[in-house]
């Protein structure tokens, strides 16, 4: 068996070539696939939020464990606020904490020049799409949607009205992909 393994080797050709630099014209030529897969495991203010330093700890700096303005306790996770155009207001995310896990999620660009309606055709540029994993996993995860006045709570006169809060634990099966379109003159 092993001479017959030898002789295969012996028969096969070898192409040897040395790596060649490619001038603009030809690299303007080389075409491909692009993109990211990407995979995770993140958590969010696990300890609590912010380290403050007026928290009951006389050891310096501790983690807050109650948000709340007369709590001696602090507690608050990370916060987004999103401006809405409209008179100034917030839309925001607030105390977001917990684990999320996925795998999968890709990213990459697409071209859309056709469908859509008819509307692809007269597009004819390329757009971000964002391709959902199969699976997200929820760990104590919890955040509260809300409108402000403000971005910060630190922000003078800072005034939020709390919508609701979502506490999640579980998998979330996701499919299909989202497109990110851009605006203005690039």
């Amino acid at each position: 068996m092993m001479k017959g393994f030898l002789l295969v080797l012996a028969l096969l050709p070898v192409s040897l070539s040395a790596l060649e630099p490619l001038d603009s014209n030809a690299l303007s030529e080389v075409t491909g696939q692009g993109g990211v897969y990407l995979s995770g495991d993140l958590t969010i203010n696990e300890n609590g939020g912010p380290l403050n330093q007026d928290g009951p700890s006389a050891n310096g700096y501790n983690w807050q464990t109650n948000c709340a303005a007369n709590a001696p306790d602090k507690r608050c996770g990370g916060r987004i606020a999103v401006n809405t155009g409209q008179s100034g207001g917030w839309l925001v995310l607030d105390n977001i904490r917990g684990r999320f896990a996925f795998e999968g999620l890709t990213l990459k660009t697409r071209r859309i020049d056709s469908g859509f309606g008819g509307d692809g055709a007269s597009f004819d540029r390329d757009v971000m799409e964002i391709g959902l994993p199969d699976q997200l996993d929820y760990e104590n995860v919890s955040f509260t949607i809300a409108n402000s006045n403000a971005p910060r709570p630190t922000d003078a006169g800072f005034q939020q009205t709390d919508i609701m809060t979502l506490n999640i634990n579980g998998v979330a099966k996701q499919q299909g992909n989202v497109l990110l379109f851009p605006t203005g003159a690039p």
